[in-house]
């Protein structure tokens, strides 16, 4: 056992985790929660020997994220010069918010059709009782963490129905932009309340198996969210 560990501990620490990985993963990993996280500020020009060092991970396999990385859009690689980091603006805005609406308009339908009613259900009423909670207690880190939780799994039982494997990795990677988007994205009371009843909107819409209004009511998200990430509203 100490011969992996030991070769693991050279890569980059001892975590047995990180020693069974392929280290390009790692990287890639590493990469977006340091962008994610601030580390690495969103725009930012910086050299890989400066990446390295921030993400803890060897110049190699740095590389070989990079590159996926740079095909995903997160960033472009300036060769013997560095790395510029996208920033988030009004055109990573748009096209992001028009990726979604493209795919999950046809995956709502589905949803509202053929969607699992417990998992309907399910999220409805913690989507209520969140409410309740922001409404009388106001903000606070729990309910932002909470409020996330629901996203994710709103919209991913949205794009589930569609069961198909290559629109699931082309939205997780899409999903990449909306958490550069909701990086400098300031949330009040009152934009979380309106943003819990515009998915309540769509569970209602859901849940009488009415796919025109399910779809209506998440494009209407759609708008609202993309003006709120502008700051338009």
């Amino acid at each position: 056992m100490e011969g992996p560990q030991v070769a693991g501990k050279a890569k980059t620490d001892s975590s047995p985790l990180v020693a069974a990985a392929r280290m390009s993963d790692v990287a890639y990993e590493r990469i977006l929660e340091g962008l994610f996280d601030r580390r690495v500020p969103a725009g930012a020009f910086i050299s890989q020997n400066e990446l390295s060092a921030i993400v803890d991970v060897p110049v190699a396999p740095l590389r070989d994220a990079l590159r996926v990385l740079e095909a995903e859009g997160i960033l472009t690689i300036h060769p013997r010069s560095g790395i510029q980091f996208i920033r988030p603006g009004l055109e990573l805005t748009r096209a992001t918010y028009q990726f979604r609406s493209i795919v999950e308009r046809a995956a709502v339908r589905v949803f509202a059709e053929q969607g699992d009613e417990a998992v309907m259900n399910a999220l409805e009423i913690r989507h209520s009782r969140l409410l309740r909670r922001v409404e009388r207690d106001g903000l606070g880190q729990e309910q932002l963490e909470e409020m996330d939780a629901l996203e994710g799994e709103l919209h991913g039982a949205v794009i589930a129905a569609l069961r198909n494997p290559l629109i699931d990795s082309t939205y997780r990677r899409m999903h990449n932009y909306l958490r550069l988007l909701r990086l400098d994205r300031k949330i009040t009371t009152p934009i979380m309340v309106r943003t819990l009843k515009e998915h309540l909107d769509i569970l209602e819409a859901c849940g009488t198996r009415n796919a025109d209004a399910a779809e209506a009511k998440l494009q209407a998200h759609f708008q609202a969210a993309m003006q709120r990430s502008l700051g338009l509203v």
